[in-house]
């Protein structure tokens, strides 16, 4: 059996993969390993619990309730809320531990467990092999230290969360929204009340679309997946922009006036600059991946602010993060962390600083987003390989090699297995589109023949 935890926690199709007997061990097994290594020492441990609308998480959540309470651990179940919702309660309660069940932007089937530390950041690796070492080994046989009587731990609902986390949002607004319309995609997920609301209470006028979460409609045909809906609403309304959510709403993807598409760099690259604006950029440096488009970079550059690029995944921008000192980094597909007032992405708190850059300014978001020239950029995902050997195969090797020899130095290529999903993207970018169309068909090809 392969490595329980990814990138990204713990996924799989609800019920097959992850199933409620996983969901309660992995808790019991993340409680006793923080004990283990302190984190409880001297006073009784809480944990806050919050989920995405998926039908499964239901029967999860009361698994994982189930499985900390009788850990010994207190628990405050948040309820429908945001991955960075229970990531910021988690450290405002000075709770010891957090929990989110959700599979971001996998369809409804799949459902996830992700992880927090005190302070809200995600848990570190070797805390998570040793959660993943401990369950395997309980449920194998290993019998658990048990509490009893009074060492049980209680259970409430802490409905306060919700205004808690909108207040946060509010109080990181360096401006309000007052005289702008923006249409709101919340892709039937977590942020379908938080968001409208937040936007609202910051004085913007809201639309409200795919915000109406019945269990089973989570990402389907709406949110920053698949984003056609809210271009249709934002000129229909004659809004000023649109903002684009996942499932657990820990990215955004805007639309400008005209219903054209503002993706995560582009974002990133309006943040930059107000946030040097603003003094607020330490370092004059904003964190991208490998995958960040290299229009970003030449307009990082032209605009005098550095660019260091990590693997892809949002954990890895946040360790270069914390690591040096940087105060924003971020993914093209929307994951943005503005760590003085986050710690991990926050789709609905980036939707916010972006709608305040167009407020204060008084400029369209096709203005601002006009920093940079997004290069064609075409990523396709292989399924049904062997993604383990993206790095050792010969043959895909050789298939690089030649496709980045034909492209030079007007674009490039990259080959990844995903960290969420069993499959291997690849990523072509090139001066002109049919190019990278070609090479891209023809590297997946490539693919298919050497890892299938």
């Amino acid at each position: 059996m392969g490595r329980l935890f990814g990138t990204d926690g713990v996924r799989g199709v609800a019920n097959a993969d992850l199933t409620a007997e996983m969901a309660l061990g992995l808790s019991v097994a993340a409680a006793h390993v923080l004990a283990e290594v302190g984190t409880f020492e001297g006073h009784r441990p809480v944990a806050v619990v919050g989920r995405d609308p998926r039908a499964s998480g239901e029967f999860l959540e009361a698994a994982v309730v189930a499985g900390l309470a009788s850990a010994g651990v207190d628990v405050l179940r948040v309820g429908v809320l945001p991955t960075p919702a229970v990531a910021h309660l988690t450290g405002a309660l000075d709770a010891d531990l957090g929990v989110m069940l959700s599979a971001s932007h996998n369809p409804m089937p799949d459902n996830g467990i992700k992880f927090f530390a005190r302070g809200g950041h995600k848990l570190a690796d070797e805390l998570e092999d040793r959660i993943e070492t401990t369950c395997r080994a309980h449920a194998s046989g290993e019998p658990w230290d048990r509490p009893t009587g009074a060492g049980v731990g209680r259970v409430r609902d802490y409905a306060e969360g919700f205004d808690a986390y909108v207040a946060h949002l509010i109080g990181a607004l360096p401006s309000r929204l007052d005289g702008l319309k923006v249409v709101i995609d919340g892709a039937h997920g977590a942020a379908s009340r938080v968001s409208p609301e937040a936007f609202a209470r910051a004085g913007a006028e809201v639309v409200t679309i795919g915000a109406e979460p019945d269990g089973l409609n989570i990402n389907a045909g709406c949110g920053s997946t698949h984003l056609a809906r809210l271009q249709a609403a934002v000129v229909e309304h004659g809004a000023d922009l649109g903002v684009a959510h996942d499932g657990d709403a820990d990215r955004c993807l805007a639309v400008d006036a005209v219903g054209r598409e503002v993706d995560g760099d582009q974002i990133l690259a309006v943040l930059a600059l107000a946030m040097r604006e603003a003094g607020t950029l330490r370092g004059n440096t904003v964190v991208g991946t490998v995958m960040s488009n290299l229009g970003f970079k030449l307009a990082m550059q032209r605009e005098g602010v550095e660019l260091v690029q990590t693997a892809v995944g949002d954990r890895y921008v946040l360790e270069e993060m914390k690591s040096r000192g940087y105060a924003l980094g971020g993914e093209q597909s929307g994951h943005v962390i503005v760590l003085d007032h986050a710690t991990t992405g926050d789709g609905t708190l980036t939707g916010l600083l972006l709608a305040a850059r167009v407020a204060a300014t008084g400029r369209s978001l096709a203005d601002l987003a006009g920093v940079m020239e997004r290069l064609p950029q075409v990523l396709i995902n292989v399924p049904d390989v062997d993604k383990s050997r993206v790095s050792s195969s010969a043959d895909l090797a050789a298939a690089v090699a030649e496709a980045e020899r034909e492209l030079g130095e007007t674009g490039r290529v990259l080959l990844r297995s995903s960290g969420t999903e069993p499959l291997v993207r690849v990523m072509v970018e090139a001066a002109d589109i049919d190019q990278a169309r070609s090479v891209a068909g023809r590297l997946a090809d490539a693919v298919k023949s050497a890892l299938g």
